[in-house]
């Protein structure tokens, strides 16, 4: 990540895993049955990366993109597979219709509040319809525990994370939250993700700095970020130790739920 690319999301960067990133969608996407009719909405879609998996199971209905990165939807829009994209904070969308789905993959852990949130979007529904959510579980991982470590201690003028708790509750503290509002399965899952060889960076920073990174680098200067990567990659070398061949063994653990109204 460079000081020219850390205001907006990085649809290339972001897609070099892809494959990783689509595998827990494609999981959620096999728990959600029959529907009523309407439309499917992915919520927070990024760059599309589900649009296809969408599409070929719900042939018969309109696919509508929701993102608040312009630049992720631009290359979402130019796979011709969604209906319509638009460019909203997901945390104030709400539909022109009732749609039988809403499915958010890797999308509402940034927002807060979940209690109020999942209701308010389970409430869009038609009736019958369908609420399916993934969320990265990895507040207290050290991947994500070091960027905010380091962030506190190099930049404390900037940074202070002592008050803040991860945003994604676990499998069963979902289940409790909605369980009033319809019927709710919910999982979680822990994937041990191969991470290739990276010449420039630890592997670990390479799949972060699109994600979980982007908050504390649109904060700091070229130096600044130089530094923090630096020692970033210094502290992820000591928790997730290189493979012979360069390659990283990174557990990623995600929370799953669906909720019929």
């Amino acid at each position: 990540m460079s000081a020219n690319d850390k205001n907006d999301w990085n649809p290339e960067t972001y897609a070099r895993f892809r494959g990783l990133r689509l595998r827990p969608a494609l999981d959620l996407l096999a728990q959600v049955g029959d529907l009523p009719d309407g439309e499917v909405v992915d919520l927070g879609c990024g760059d599309g990366a589900v649009a296809g998996a969408l599409a070929a199971r719900f042939a018969d209905r309109a696919l509508r993109g929701v993102d608040n990165s312009q630049a992720m939807l631009a290359k979402a829009g130019a796979l011709g597979i969604y209906r319509s994209v638009e460019v909203r904070d997901i945390a104030e969308w709400w539909p022109a219709e009732p749609p039988a789905l809403i499915f958010s993959n890797a999308a509402l852990q940034w927002l807060p509040d979940h209690a109020a949130l999942m209701p308010k979007l389970a409430g869009y529904l038609a009736p019958g319809g369908m609420l399916a959510v993934q969320m990265p579980r990895q507040f207290k991982a050290p991947s994500h525990r070091f960027l905010r470590d380091l962030a506190g201690s190099m930049f404390s003028d900037r940074f202070d994370f002592s008050h803040e708790t991860s945003p994604c509750a676990k499998a069963e503290e979902c289940h409790a939250m909605l369980s009033p509002l319809g019927t709710v399965e919910a999982w979680e899952t822990e994937y041990v993700q191969r991470l290739e060889p990276d010449t420039a960076m630890h592997p670990v920073r390479a799949f972060t700095q699109a994600t979980a990174m982007r908050p504390i680098a649109e904060k700091l200067n070229a130096a600044e970020l130089a530094a923090f990567c630096a020692a970033y990659d210094t502290t992820l070398s000591a928790a997730y130790p290189l493979q012979p061949d360069g390659a990283v063994l990174f557990p990623f653990k995600r929370v799953f739920f669906t909720l019929k109204v």
